[in-house]
């Protein structure tokens, strides 16, 4: 093996720096026209030719002073001396460029070795020709240098937020909810809702495996260590929205136990994108019966390969837009209603297969009784969806959601006078299906004794976000009436002082409420802490459920052995990485190595 040449500063008469690969081999580089030589030409000859032949030169130019002038070894320094773009600079910042979008678009890292590259320096050779090509292959892509660059944004993305987080002027929101990935792993997911200047911002926090055991205690010490590992008290926390089995992530778990311990002041909500569990369990046994079958009859076609293809086939056959069926599923709010939907418009040809493939489920789906269940259930469920979409957006708040839910248990007492007229028009499904007085009568009664007992469920359940009348000015300082709040109420002056202001009403009617409220942090501190106390914390799980989406694209059969963390979070987070810190601090890091 030749001997490797060494730079000598004195070479910077000759208008070269110096780069540095990986390996420590020095090669020269000229200023003039950006090209990078070989380490066998690191030498005064071959310097000079170059820059007599290709530059002639460069009369005009103080070569002296140049040779006089710091010029440190490593390019990155050499270069902004001479104000010239450092290659190695461009070479790490289209890495990390690369690495950023295979993260964003959840590519698997060896897209860029196996694919991307090959195919850039193909077309940069038809294109721009050899030279370009050259240069395009000294970009680093490979699938250990993509792995490194994510674990170094994320790195960075996450270092913001936990910065963003210690400077919020009040208590952060915390978002949990917790998965199974496709490898029966337990994934714990958690974002964060703060104030950041003049707007409350959501962020992703994190994505961790949950070792062994999933019981609320091992969610807990997931949820303190993270904290604990970069150095923030839990009690940064005013609130906690969670979702999940109650032994695990419920009201009542062993978790929130453990977190009101260790933080009492904490504030526990739970998801309010769910009452379609609520329904479920306050159903009568005959409509219950009904749901049971709706299930079945899905896993007699969905969960046997001949069935399902069967069925695609038969409808093909006869002519029908709908030939795929979602299944059932307990824990995704929406799926229940549009299963019920979906049955529902294709009942009389779902009845033909069963009895096509002679199934013993026909005789129970093909009960009128049933159909009437169907109906009722299907509508039912599509106003939950309509509701659950509803709240489906980010910046939800416990008031606002609230005000949604409240105006659909509203809506109860006049469902019930109508089915007690026999006026099914809140139910356009059953309204088709019912055409005697008997079917009417014994349907109403059923729906009567569930709708009632339903509106009690959510009274109890859903009670976080409630606002006392003296606190309502939270929703709209003006309007609201001051002889609630009593004289010795504290904000009483502030408030009367806001309402005073011009300014102060136009941009309340210009903004969205939390930033209204944050943008009078600095006027009004006390009105504007007590507001975003009970604005900051999170309604529902809806960004983990959003989250959990884009889970599904990192853990794959061929993708499932990963430590996903890192991708996930460059994937989904609002923060861009800062890469010309990162970078800076990369090139730092090789020259010490050196």
């Amino acid at each position: 093996m030749s001997k490797k040449r060494k730079w000598d500063d004195d070479y910077v008469r000759y208008w070269f720096t110096c780069t540095t690969e990986v390996d420590g081999t020095q090669r020269p580089q000229c200023v003039l026209c950006n090209s990078v030589f070989s380490n066998a030409d690191l030498r005064p000859s071959k310097l000079s030719d170059h820059f007599n032949r290709q530059h002639g030169g460069v009369g005009g130019h103080d070569l002296s002073s140049l040779k006089h002038m710091p010029a440190p070894s490593d390019q990155s320094k050499t270069l902004k001396a001479f104000g010239v773009a450092s290659q190695e600079d461009a070479l790490l910042q289209a890495s990390y460029q690369f690495a950023y979008l295979c993260a964003k678009e959840k590519n698997p890292h060896t897209i860029a070795e196996k694919l991307v590259k090959p195919c850039a320096l193909e077309i940069a050779h038809i294109v721009l020709g050899p030279d370009a090509q050259k240069k395009l292959q000294q970009v680093p892509l490979s699938d250990d240098v993509i792995h490194s660059r994510i674990d170094e944004m994320s790195k960075d993305i996450l270092q913001q937020v936990l910065e963003d987080i210690q400077a919020s002027p009040l208590q952060v929101g915390i978002q949990l909810a917790e998965t199974t990935d496709m490898d029966d792993c337990s994934q714990l997911m958690a974002f964060v809702r703060y104030i950041k200047e003049r707007e409350i911002v959501e962020e992703f926090l994190f994505c961790e495996p949950l070792q062994l055991a999933v019981k609320g205690k091992d969610v807990f010490s997931l949820f303190r260590d993270f904290f604990s590992k970069h150095k923030i008290g839990l009690d940064v926390c005013g609130s906690v929205c969670t979702d999940g089995a109650s032994s695990m992530l419920g009201e009542n778990s062993e978790f929130v136990a453990c977190v009101k311990k260790e933080v009492p002041h904490i504030v526990v909500t739970h998801c309010l994108l769910n009452p379609h569990e609520l329904v479920t369990k306050t159903l009568p046994t005959r409509l219950r019966d009904a749901l049971f079958t709706v299930v079945r009859v899905i896993n007699f076609i969905k969960g046997r390969a001949p069935n399902h293809r069967l069925f695609q086939a038969f409808f093909e056959e006869i002519g029908i837009e709908y030939s795929v069926l979602l299944f059932h599923t307990e824990m995704r709010w929406l799926s229940r209603g549009q299963i019920l939907t979906h049955i529902f418009e294709m009942y009389e040809e779902i009845n033909q297969f069963l009895h096509h493939q002679n199934s013993s489920l026909v005789n129970g789906f093909e009960n009128k009784e049933f159909k009437i269940h169907l109906a009722y259930l299907a509508d039912l469920f599509k106003h939950l969806n309509e509701l659950s979409a509803s709240m489906q957006r980010t910046g939800m708040n416990t008031v606002s959601a609230r005000e949604k839910l409240s105006a659909f248990i509203r809506k109860f007492p006049f469902w019930l006078k109508r089915i007690e007229k026999r006026n099914f028009t809140n139910f356009p499904f059953l309204e088709e299906v019912i055409v005697s007085d008997d079917e009417a009568g014994s349907i109403a009664a059923e729906i009567t004794l569930h709708l009632q007992q339903l509106s009690n469920s959510f009274h109890g359940y859903f009670s976080v976000g409630d606002l006392e009348e003296a606190s309502k000015w939270i929703l709209d300082p003006f309007l609201f009436n001051l002889d609630f709040v009593d004289d010795g109420y504290l904000l009483k002056n502030d408030l009367a002082e806001l309402r005073a202001s011009g300014q102060i009403l136009m941009e309340f009617e210009t903004m969205k409420l939390e930033d209204f409220w944050c943008v009078q942090f600095p006027v009004f501190p006390d009105l504007a802490k007590t507001a975003l106390e009970i604005l900051i914390p999170f309604a529902s799980t809806y960004l983990c459920e959003l989250g959990f989406s884009s889970l599904l694209h990192f853990k794959t059969k061929s993708r499932s052995c990963i430590n996903m963390s890192e991708d996930i979070r460059v994937a989904i987070s609002k923060k861009v990485p800062r890469f010309s810190d990162i970078i800076e601090q990369k090139l730092q890091l090789q020259q010490k190595s050196l």
